[in-house]
Order: structure tokens, then C-alpha cells, then sequence
């Protein structure tokens, strides 16, 4: 077989298995969809997790020292105020990364 032909033949099976996997949830699991849990799940964990990434990427920061823990602190309080603003969750987050980034680049945390 042609390396070329192998390579898209991999490419193919891998897209494949990777739809699948994706779509075995919502076919298996549609009788469920109104499950008490379920709704529990989908209401709850998108919030949970999003606070578990924020402590633990704030779990390395030295409070102690004023330009790191200050300029970290600036940036979590962009991105809480502008998702209290405006409510929308990926607008906040890329603006809290882009202020803090924008603070790295420019010197301002140590």
C-alpha cells in the first residue's frame, strides 16, 4: 500500500472511531434526556468545573509577592467584572487571558 493511501486510510478510521464516540452518548442515552440527574448534571457542572480550573490555576500564585499576586488578582477581577457585565462566559475568559498576557508580555508581573 502507498504511504500516502496508508496515512488517509489512518486519518479515516481515526475520524471515524472519534465520531462515534461522540455520537454513542446521545444515541445510547436518549431515552434519559428529562433524567432528573441529567438535567442535575448539565445545570451544575459547567460552574463546578470552571471553579475548579480557577483554583487550580491560581494554586501557584505567591499572593505574598506585589507583582505577581497583584497583577493575577487584576486579571481574575477583569474577567469577573466583565462576565458580571456582560454574561457571557468566553467573552470574559478571553479578556481576562488577554489582560493577563498583555500584562506578562508587558513586564508588569514578575
Amino acid at each position: 500500500m502507498d504511504d500516502t493511501l496508508y496515512l488517509l486510510a489512518v486519518i479515516g478510521v481515526m475520524a471515524a472511531a472519534t465520531f462515534l464516540t461522540r455520537l454513542a452518548p446521545f444515541v445510547a442515552l436518549h431515552h434519559l434526556r428529562d433524567h432528573p440527574v441529567l438535567l442535575f448534571l448539565g445545570r451544575y457542572m459547567p460552574p463546578a468545573v470552571m471553579t475548579i480550573l480557577v483554583f487550580y490555576s491560581l494554586k501557584d500564585v505567591e499572593f505574598a509577592s506585589p507583582s505577581s499576586g497583584a497583577g493575577t488578582l487584576a486579571a481574575v477581577a477583569i474577567t469577573v467584572g466583565m462576565h458580571l457585565w456582560r454574561r457571557h462566559p468566553l467573552l470574559s475568559i478571553a479578556t481576562g487571558t488577554a489582560a493577563y498576557m498583555g500584562m506578562l508580555q508587558s513586564g508588569m508581573l514578575g
